[in-house]
């Protein structure tokens, strides 16, 4: 879909135009445009960018053929930039998808390309049409709302895996399942996919809230604080999940060491405890000698009741023992 919209003084909305009026739409020095590329082929936007808005090659080809991380280029009557918006799976909720956004913006114009959907770059479009805007007098300021959804959406991104991960501590506290560690390593992967692209976008916004760019206003720079702002926030918590992860990690290592301790304990107080019963039966079972003497008494039920006593009293008193010393 390619298409592109201008803002109208009068109104304080933008208005869509037919896409071959671009040309005389860029003559007008106080226009202000955006134009939109969503999954369009390199064939079909190249010629657009290079004839059209005369960017540089280079920066076309970072644009519709290469992958990049967040980054600014500065080329002096426009700036070209890369954001990473970012997504989880919808079929695997713990499956990281990172997109790419590339930008151009040039003093009156705002060219965006993108080879898949963005929910919040469609938010921010269907708004400008409808609601009227006072400080969308330049470029800068649609940079700003298109960046403020994104940023929006990472934030709701973060607090989602906040979510999931307290039902992971409460599983491996209360009922600790064998995919339970498999889900915290999940969980880590995710949170440091994140941190690669959260740190690039930092700094791409603090150069846009500190540095004088020929396609911006000085007063746009206010704006771009802020969400550099939210920006520093969504690191710290970043930070957090991955610290509150590594420890979910140690406490299901803890808890599964302590279950199979007291698995083991049970297991050797039922071994002790019938120890000096295999050792008595056994014993007097051997059959290797014959009987030296006449030895009837010790068959006979006296004898018979004062084994079967010493059997069922010697693991009780041992029981005892150890429950008087605290052994278990």
């Amino acid at each position: 879909m390619f298409r592109a919209c201008r803002y109208d003084p009068a109104t304080r909305l933008f208005n869509q135009f037919p896409t071959d009026e671009i040309p005389q739409q860029l003559l007008d020095p106080d226009a202000v445009l955006w134009v939109d590329f969503c999954q369009e082929p390199p064939e079909f936007a190249s010629p657009i960018l290079l004839e059209t808005f005369h960017f540089h090659p280079l920066a076309v080809d970072d644009a519709l053929v290469e992958t990049h991380i967040p980054k600014l280029d500065d080329w002096g009557d426009y700036l070209y930039l890369v954001f990473n918006p970012m997504e989880l799976d919808s079929n695997s909720p713990m499956e990281l998808i990172t997109r790419e956004l590339d930008v151009f913006i040039t003093p009156n114009c705002l060219v965006t390309f993108h080879d898949d959907a963005l929910p919040f770059l469609e938010r921010t479009w269907e708004a400008h049409l409808q609601i009227p805007r006072v400080n969308a007098t330049a470029p800068g300021h649609l940079l700003y709302r298109v960046v403020d959804e994104m940023v929006n959406d990472t934030f709701t991104l973060l607090e989602d895996l906040d979510d999931r991960l307290d039902e992971i501590e409460e599983e491996v506290l209360l009922k600790s399942k064998p995919n339970t560690l498999e889900g915290i390593f999940t969980m880590k992967r995710v949170v440091i996919g994140i941190r690669r692209v959260l740190v690039p976008e930092r700094e791409v916004l603090n150069k846009l809230s500190r540095e004088d760019f020929g396609a911006l206003r000085s007063v746009e720079k206010l704006f771009f604080r802020d969400i550099y702002d939210h920006m520093l926030r969504m690191v710290d918590l970043n930070e957090g999940l991955r610290d509150l992860i590594t420890g979910a990690m140690e406490t299901h290592l803890s808890v599964t060491n302590n279950r199979m301790n007291q698995v083991m304990k049970i297991l050797t107080i039922i071994t002790t405890l019938f120890m000096p019963i295999s050792f008595i039966t056994g014993f007097f079972g051997m059959n290797f000698f014959g009987a030296s003497g006449s030895l009837d008494n010790w068959t006979n039920t006296t004898i018979f009741q004062v084994a079967m006593a010493t059997l069922m009293l010697t693991p009780l008193s041992m029981l005892w023992y150890m429950r008087q010393h605290r052994w278990m």
